[in-house]
């Protein structure tokens, strides 16, 4: 069977056990790439999440998995080393895809709901937005990527328009889109390009906390000129092509994955 990719080429996941990332991880394995996930999940929901996890591991592939915080320092450590382990001489780190979602979802004005503070902001655009940088400076110090590396961040058009609700991760969108700008110019050099998918809509469980979801799904159906939300699949499947050999020369661009949602504003 002709894969994609090889079984010593990594993709190392943060935020994988759901929405965009999970979907990643089940492209990414079916294509022939191992992969390690970090996520984040309370123990009552970790029996369907291995479930998920368990339907990677029958692809013949490495599969690492972790639920610890991906914001800490002890996590990024333990993670790390663990991941050159299992690497050993001959595996590298082929993709390391940020898809962290994690972030305050509170008014800018106080009223019924508690408004942002100046701690939730610093922590969500950590969270959803520098930790990039954070991520990918530790990998890189390691040693683990690959000579042809990619680094992938996931935006969204709030990064550009006001939601109710959103200001924070409005914020980090923001900061990750530019902070892999400067990932693709500073660490070209070494081989790694760097770039962000700006995904349509889609019903995701980080989605259906905002508090105007419902608003945003339906402006989203009305907007799509090919009437559907945007699927995981349909974004997974342009990450394994961004990871691809044939994406070599694409570099420090937000690429939009939405079947054309925003040319309908």
């Amino acid at each position: 069977m002709n894969t994609r990719f090889s079984r010593q080429q990594w993709a190392l996941i943060l935020g994988g056990s759901s929405g965009f990332g999970f979907a990643s991880a089940k492209r990414l394995v079916g294509d022939g790439m191992s992969v390690a996930v970090l996520h984040r999940d309370r123990r009552a929901a970790m029996e369907e999440v291995e479930s998920r996890f368990d339907s990677l591991r029958h692809h013949g592939v490495g599969v690492l998995t972790f639920n610890a915080d991906a914001l800490s320092l002890e996590t990024r450590e333990r993670v790390l080393a663990e991941l050159a382990a299992e690497l050993g001489s001959t595996g590298r780190v082929r993709l390391l895809l940020h898809s962290i979602a994690w972030g305050n979802l509170k008014p800018l004005v106080p009223g019924r709901d508690p408004a942002l503070e100046e701690e939730d902001f610093s922590h969500t655009v950590h969270a959803m937005g520098t930790s990039l940088a954070t991520w990918t400076r530790a990998t890189f110090a390691r040693g683990l990527f690959a000579p042809d590396a990619r680094v992938l961040g996931m935006t969204s058009e709030g990064s550009q328009v006001a939601w109710s609700g959103y200001a924070a991760v409005s914020a980090a969108k923001a900061a990750l889109e530019a902070v892999s700008r400067s990932i693709a110019l500073e660490y070209a050099s070494h081989g790694i390009r760097s770039n962000v998918i700006q995904a349509g809509v889609a019903d995701t469980p980080a989605l259906r906390r905002i508090p105007a979801h419902e608003a945003i799904v339906n402006g989203a159906l009305r907007r799509n000129p090919l009437g559907r939300l945007t699927e995981p699949g349909d974004v997974a499947n342009v990450v394994s092509f961004l990871a691809s050999d044939d994406a070599a020369w694409i570099n420090g661009a937000v690429l939009r994955v939405d079947g054309g949602e925003h040319i309908c504003g």
